[in-house]
């Protein structure tokens, strides 16, 4: 009798114990299991959903090809790529290198005197000539040719050399430049009226659709 009594003592005390959930970790069977509290914290709330409307599921059944650009500079797709990131959204990049313009132009001519008399000069020989832009520091001086490669800029400053003009120099007028534009191919409706409808400046630049099928090697980032 006296056994049965410590026995029935020991499972009170163990059933009192897992009542209060000290035993959880070590039985593995939480005295809340069955009414799984955590479950009910972590639900959504369905008061809080709202149908789309036949429009909007009408529009995200449509499929667009939309082209961004393009985009001068690594700059430009770099805040492009982010804007279009923000919206979910994963554009392919193409890329297009272009080439730089290199000049012959005058050294810088401070002196009016001086610049009035290469101008007659150059009348003289009937060669084209016209004020320097775009590089104040350079500024004012005289550009004679135009080339697509600094190789034919010096080629041209070496006949004109032998021809006994001076204070000539080989100046970039333009840095090559990398152009981009960003492709997402199957941009659904409610995607493209977002985008078209932006007014972030990274995007300014607008969407137009696709001159040409997503080339399958296109660069992906």
């Amino acid at each position: 009798m006296r056994v049965l009594v410590i026995v029935l003592l020991a499972v009170n005390g163990l059933f009192f114990a897992w009542s209060r959930g000290w035993l959880d970790t070590a039985t593995g069977l939480p005295v809340d299991g069955g009414r799984e509290p955590q479950r009910l914290a972590a639900q959504q709330h369905p008061e809080r959903i709202q149908p789309l409307a036949a429009s909007a599921v009408a529009a995200l059944s449509q499929r667009s090809c939309l082209e961004l650009g393009p985009l001068d500079g690594d700059a430009a797709l770099a805040a492009a790529l982010a804007a279009l990131r923000a919206t979910g959204a994963e554009p392919q990049v193409r890329s297009s290198e272009l080439p730089g313009v290199w000049g012959v132009a005058t050294i810088k001519l401070a002196d009016p005197d001086f610049r009035a008399r290469k101008e007659a000069t150059y009348r003289q020989l009937k060669l084209a000539f016209e004020p320097l832009e775009g590089l104040p520091a350079e500024q004012p001086a005289f550009v004679l040719s135009r080339h697509p490669s600094q190789a034919e800029a010096a080629a041209a400053l070496a006949a004109l050399d032998r021809r006994g003009l001076k204070g000539l120099r080989v100046l970039a007028l333009k840095a090559p430049q990398s152009r981009h534009s960003l492709v997402l191919a199957q941009a659904d409706g409610l995607l493209a009226a977002k985008l078209k409808g932006s007014r972030d400046p990274a995007l300014a630049v607008g969407f137009k659709t696709c001159s040409a099928a997503p080339a399958a090697s296109a660069a992906s980032h």
